[in-house]
């Protein structure tokens, strides 16, 4: 079913106003007044609708109301360190897909590519976020945001219930191992590096912040891989992947 997201502003009284990119994209489709088409307030409540017959179709008429399926049950941020355009694009964009709560980017030592302008570079992954959350039917659209430094993503990662640190030099603890030992949690924290990995120093620093530094096996992924490989492996240990 075609999916959309709304404000909370927009929603009033069984009638969600539009927004223009959205009634555009509804005239395009030249969908009947019986075809029902999904519009989400982006906190897990799904409004199945039809197309109103006011304002040119820029109205939803609410039929039904229903809980998002798409959300897992756990909150898990993903912290990516900035790399090569279409790199860091894929990793937000299955991020998404795989039920990230929300995505930070941040600077590491051995970042070959960082934007020369960071808020024009999230304005782009806004967008790729919002279109996935549409086709992959989420009940919230992620956040997305930049850390002020790696100390500052680091100190925010630790915070979570089980905080991940994902290191290519850890040789002692493994993903599946932290995941296996680490009793139930509402939230986890997944921090991975750029093209050149980590610094030795800066895996040192999150171990003293209190997050867990663990391996993903004996293959070195890529950046872009990494973080999709590890939530995904989140995911599946806690029944959000099936």
């Amino acid at each position: 079913m075609i999916r959309f997201f709304a404000e909370p502003h927009q929603i009033s009284g069984g009638i969600i106003q539009l927004g223009s990119d959205d009634a555009e994209h509804i005239r395009s489709l030249r969908l009947r007044p019986s075809e029902e088409f999904t519009v989400c307030d982006g906190a897990g409540l799904d409004y199945i609708c039809r197309l109103g017959d006011r304002a040119g179709g820029s109205f939803a008429e609410v039929v039904r109301a229903r809980p998002s399926k798409g959300e897992p049950n756990i909150r898990c941020s993903v912290y990516i360190a900035y790399a090569k355009g279409d790199r860091l694009e894929y990793a937000v964009q299955k991020s998404t897909e795989l039920g990230a709560f929300d995505i930070i980017l941040f600077h590491s030592e051995r970042c070959v590519s960082v934007p020369a302008e960071v808020s024009k570079r999230i304005t782009r992954l806004k967008r790729i976020i919002l279109e996935t959350a549409k086709q992959c039917d989420r009940g919230r659209v992620p956040a997305i945001s930049a850390a002020e430094s790696f100390s500052a993503a680091i100190r925010e990662a630790a915070r979570a219930g089980l905080p991940l640190f994902l290191y290519e030099n850890e040789d002692r603890t493994s993903l599946k191992s932290a995941l296996e030992q680490h009793g139930k949690t509402e939230t986890v924290s997944i921090v991975t590096g750029p093209e050149g990995g980590f610094e030795p120093a800066e895996a040192g620093a999150a171990q003293s912040a209190g997050m867990i530094t663990v391996s993903l096996g004996p293959r070195i992924l890529r950046c872009e891989t990494a973080p999709v490989a590890a939530l995904a492996a989140v995911m599946y240990h806690t029944g959000n992947l099936q």
